[in-house]
């Protein structure tokens, strides 16, 4: 009888894996990048697109399946695109991020992404990973369960891509290398968009207005994706409320709540009830202004339609306060993560590395000073983690990745500080001066340095904000993981007060967190995807100015668990 039962055993588990490849796919793309022009705020302007559209197209797909995209550089500049929250599971060489897993796509080159989706379900997407080109390549990455799976929530009438960008009404490449040439800010945006549509609050923007038509009694499950360069924002429907369902493409406990807010980098998915009266509303994206620093009020609207609506004015929702700190942290605290439900990762609960990372916008000494250059305290603005202000290692003939897989030396090193050089009052500037141990943070150095962790170790980071120039909330982004988050707070952490706060149970799974503004946040993963694997601010200008690290994941012990050798195509430096 045993042996019976054992022969039929077989026959089920081929089924099994039968039906488990049958439910995969490839999912196939061909993105032709180009210059176009587009006819925004009054006036023609040249933008580096893909496909002829922006945003670019949605990549749909589903968990288990196999995504090839086929990139075609017919741009004037070099460039990269980064899959922003795919794990890149032994495919890090189609991470993306420009000298770090790859060398730019040189104008007139090409290359193949190939990479896998299992594991992951909801609302990811994609972007260039060079300069300020991000601010029009980009697009969503949907990631829907695997055929015969369900959401763990109830079934939607429609589901639909929300994307805010920013607008320039100028080069973007050039908004970067004037701020790059002079050390002092960009040039702020002139506006914001609503996938694409920059909205009736701007000049030749009426008929620009992004419209979603709804059906009353229906339930939408709106795809919410934060693809501005440096702007945080709340988001609201006028009389209307969400139900937050997923965040960064990881399930959460359902969450209720007025007003959704995200950093750039971050998605939201929220369930979206259509049970108003028949009639327009307004749907608005407004900035969070976690810093004084003076930014041009890049509100963008569009409008929600009921089916049978009349033409009257849409209704507005109350705004928050731009500087509403206690809402945004509100939100970005009390969401949990959903334990238990799909790809659910528990916590793991023995650390083997502990890291305290503090960082922050600081100075560089200015070399070439002149008009309208240098300007912050005669100095350059820079931006540093723990006293190392990283630079990309352009000129160099290798990226990371190439130097770790080929052992090659004078790329980068691995000496990395898991502290920061001195202790002091990270975020109090009434304390902070340019003067003493002080000035050593205020300018730090320039290096290209990694952290290296042992494969399948785990590695809990405390995330410290600091004030030298004035606190802010950083969006941190870590390429190849998920991570959770087990606490945050504002001023400095202190681990005798604040582990207590940890959640061990349904903690938040992300991979771009927002810093409270002068605050910390406390998070653990585990160092289970050998690779060199960059960390940053997802604020645009601060990359460029060296807020960023990496990992260096050590292989692991069998083929499956090592780096696998470089795509034929791969471009080189």
């Amino acid at each position: 009888m045993k042996r019976f039962v054992f022969s039929l055993a077989w026959p089920f588990a081929f089924l099994l894996l039968a039906y488990s490849l049958a439910s995969a796919a490839i999912v196939e793309h061909t993105f032709n990048i180009e210059d176009i022009t587009v006819e925004r705020l009054c006036l023609p302007q040249v933008i580096t697109a893909v496909n002829g559209s922006l945003p670019g197209p949605t990549i749909n797909a589903r968990e288990g399946d196999t995504i090839v995209i086929h990139v075609f550089n017919k741009s004037p500049y070099n460039l990269t695109i980064h899959w922003h929250g795919i794990i890149q599971f032994l495919t890090p060489w189609s991470d993306g991020p420009e000298y770090v897993t790859q060398c730019p796509i040189p104008s007139g080159g090409s290359y193949t992404y190939k990479f896998n989706l299992t594991g992951q379900e909801g609302t990811l997407w994609w972007h260039a990973h060079a300069s300020f080109l991000r601010a029009t390549v980009h697009g969503a990455l949907i990631i829907k369960p695997r055929l015969g799976h369900s959401y763990p929530f109830p079934k939607v009438y429609q589901e639909v891509p929300i994307l805010l960008g920013e607008w320039w009404s100028a080069n973007v490449v050039d908004v970067e290398r004037n701020a790059t040439e002079t050390g002092n800010a960009p040039l702020e945006s002139n506006a914001s968009s609503i996938n694409g549509f920059l909205g009736d609050l701007y000049n030749c923007s009426q008929n620009q207005t992004y419209k979603l038509n709804v059906k009353q009694g229906k339930t939408y499950l709106l795809r919410i994706i934060n693809a501005a360069l440096n702007q945080q924002h709340f988001f609201k429907i006028a009389n209307h409320s969400f139900t937050v369902v997923a965040m960064d493409a990881c399930y959460t406990q359902h969450y209720d709540t007025d007003v959704v807010v995200l950093a750039p980098g971050q998605t939201v998915d929220v369930l979206f009830k259509a049970n108003q009266v028949v009639d327009s509303y307004y749907m608005v994206f407004t900035p969070y202004r976690s810093s004084n620093v003076a930014i041009n009020n890049i509100t963008t609207r569009g409008i929600v339609v009921y089916d049978g609506a009349s033409q009257t004015t849409p209704k507005m929702p109350i705004l928050p306060d731009p500087f509403d700190t206690p809402t945004a942290h509100k939100f970005y605290t009390n969401v949990t993560g959903l334990a238990g439900g799909p790809h659910w990762v528990p916590v793991p609960r023995k650390v083997d590395e502990h890291m305290f990372i503090i960082f922050g916008i600081g100075l560089e000494q200015c070399i070439n000073p002149g008009p309208d250059r240098c300007v912050v305290l005669n100095s350059r603005l820079s931006a540093s983690m723990n006293n190392e202000s990283f630079v990309l290692p352009r000129g160099r003939g290798f990226s990371m990745l190439e130097a770790f897989y080929h052992n090659i030396s004078g790329v980068y090193t691995k000496d990395f500080p898991n502290q920061p050089p001195f202790v002091f009052n990270y975020t109090d500037p009434a304390l902070f001066s340019l003067s003493g141990n002080d000035s050593l943070i205020a300018f730090p150095h320039k290096s290209t340095k990694v952290k290296t962790l042992k494969f399948n170790s785990t590695i809990e980071i405390v995330l410290q904000n600091t004030a030298i120039l004035g606190t802010e909330n950083h969006p941190i982004h870590i390429h190849g993981f998920n991570f959770h988050v087990l606490a945050q707070g504002f001023g400095n952490y202190n681990s005798t007060r604040d582990q207590p706060k940890f959640n061990f149970v349904n903690p938040q799974l992300r991979n771009t967190i927002s810093v409270p503004v002068g605050g910390w946040s406390v998070i653990r993963f585990q160092a289970n995807n050998p690779g060199v694997w960059l960390v940053h601010c997802h604020l645009e200008t601060h990359l460029p100015w060296g807020l960023a690290m990496a990992f260096e994941v050590e292989n692991g012990p069998t083929p499956s668990t090592t780096v696998p050798p470089p795509p034929a195509n791969l471009p080189k430096c």
